[in-house]
């Protein structure tokens, strides 16, 4: 048992009803390290973080802090031995101050009254400590995602963490926030304290990481020096195959005779005379930055916003659908960025979440037909590859990558003609990535559907989309044929401050 190590994991294995989720997995994690934990959704990640935290007991295995051996923690001992989880959804307040939030369940007292004036005196010194500018009096619902995951963080450190474990910390963050982050992470480390990173993007690994463990299927795969490691190595430990192409190839399948969606001079949610036209078997790629108006352009056309002006045609005929039930009727589906807020339902089955819109066509005088609804999901978990071991499973038991799929198969199962995907692959590993690609390509391309795509990803966007638009503060400031797309291109026109006439 080495002193050199804050945190050791020994031979953890977590067995579920009908699962093993995690399988003799190891690790270790030196004083003022930064280890990266990487593989695919489903590798076993989460479940192996929230062993050090309490929140799973494994069934076998050791937990060493400091030399001293545990059967599993409870979230007391874990915060006792200075240990601090940041989950991707954070554990705070909205109504309450960020000073609050860091002394959420022990506030400093002043006799039997609680001192706000003196919380906030020591919420000052957390946030100066990490060299960000937050007033302790402001609502957290008023923060910045960025800000509220420096709450987050400050507050694990003024309770005295010295093992930090940060879960996926840049999924919902703006380019500028990551770079602050990593700026306070690097203050960390350089603080002594040891630090478990998660991500799914692989230049933060290497920007940030001493060291990495792979995991897949639940299985330790191996431990890396990150500064030796190659990309391409990586990814082949992550998902046990080659993947020689980022982007599945695709057949030109666009029927430009047949517009599915046309926008004509749309106004609302924020967005200013927005005209665009969408082809039958066409990926029509929407850019821009973080606000540019990107998804409140697919609320309108979903029905989750009221647009103010203009007109939206599918199929030929006008439509004006005021809720997302009428725009479902229509045979428009929306994957929303958020899947675990606004897209699945995480408390029901898969079973359920893939039969919701059509509980009508499975049903005869309202008693829904158990044995249609089961063939419905079967077939979509067969085609989609969901990996569970039972369709009763609770979505929210799934990894982020399943969790997608199972919304995919909802709208397949409903048969709409046009799909929006809102930041599709966003905490999705590579593997996965690239399932959702094929998936995508085989609703353009064998079942004749149209496709809206929102995303942040360069890469992504100009690597799926047959032809890109690209928004501004709520504006349309370039359109680009699939042999025009050129990053810095796209760059200007998601930068455009000003909209000027050609």
């Amino acid at each position: 048992m080495s002193e050199e190590y804050v945190l050791q994991l020994q031979h953890i294995r977590k067995e579920y009803p009908g699962v093993v989720a995690l399988k003799d997995v190891s690790l270790e994690l030196k004083k003022g390290e930064i280890l990266a934990l990487i593989g695919e959704n489903g590798a076993g990640k989460s479940t192996l973080i929230k062993t050090c935290s309490g929140a799973v007991i494994p069934t076998s295995g050791k937990i060493i802090v400091n030399g001293r051996e545990y059967d599993s923690m409870t979230p007391q001992l874990a915060a006792e031995n200075g240990i601090a989880i940041i989950y991707q959804e954070f554990n705070n307040v909205a109504e309450l101050s960020a000073a609050e939030n860091l002394f959420l369940g022990r506030p400093i007292r002043k006799g039997i009254i609680v001192d706000k004036a003196a919380m906030e005196r020591e919420a000052e010194k957390a946030f100066a400590q990490l060299h960000i500018k937050i007033n302790p009096k402001t609502l957290m619902k008023n923060l910045t995602v960025g800000y509220q995951q420096m709450v987050e963080i400050a507050k694990a450190i003024q309770q005295n963490a010295k093992v930090l474990i940060m879960d996926e910390p840049s999924a919902p963050l703006t380019s500028a926030e990551v770079e602050s982050m990593f700026e306070v992470v690097e203050r960390l480390r350089k603080d002594g304290i040891s630090i478990i990173y998660i991500s799914h993007r692989l230049e933060e690994i290497y920007r940030l990481s001493d060291r990495i463990v792979v995991l897949r299927d639940g299985e330790y795969i191996k431990t890396l020096i990150t500064k030796e490691s190659q990309v391409e190595e990586l990814i082949h430990l992550m998902v046990g195959r080659e993947l020689t192409e980022s982007y599945p190839p695709r057949e030109n399948c666009i029927d430009h005779k047949n517009v599915v969606l046309e926008l004509k001079h749309v106004t609302g949610n924020g967005d200013e005379d927005i005209s665009l036209k969408l082809h039958k078997g066409e990926i029509l790629g929407l850019g821009g930055l973080v606000g540019a108006g990107r998804t409140e352009l697919a609320q309108l056309i979903f029905g989750a916003a009221k647009k103010k002006s203009g007109q939206i045609f599918f199929n030929g005929k006008e439509i004006n659908p005021k809720s997302p039930r009428e725009a479902i009727d229509l045979g428009i589906a929306l994957v929303p960025e958020d899947r675990k807020r606004h897209g699945a339902m995480l408390g029901i089955s898969i079973k359920n979440n893939i039969n919701m819109p059509i509980y009508e066509r499975n049903s005869t005088l309202g008693v829904i037909h158990s044995k249609k609804e089961m063939e419905v999901a079967q077939r979509y978990k067969e085609d989609l590859a969901i990996k569970t071991p039972s369709l009763h499973q609770l979505v929210k038991n799934l990894s982020g990558g399943n969790q997608q799929k199972v919304i995919l198969a909802r709208w397949m199962a409903a048969n709409s003609q046009l799909v929006i995907f809102d930041e599709p692959t966003r905490g999705i590993d590579v593997g996965a990535k690239y399932e959702i690609y094929k998936l995508m390509n085989e609703l353009v391309e064998k079942e004749g559907k149209t496709i809206l795509l929102i995303s942040s990803e360069m890469e992504e966007l100009m690597g799926m989309s047959d032809r890109i638009i690209v928004l501004a503060e709520g504006k349309m400031t370039g359109e680009l044929e699939k042999g025009e797309f050129d990053q810095s291109t796209i760059m200007a026109f998601a930068s455009a401050a000003e909209i000027k006439e050609v």
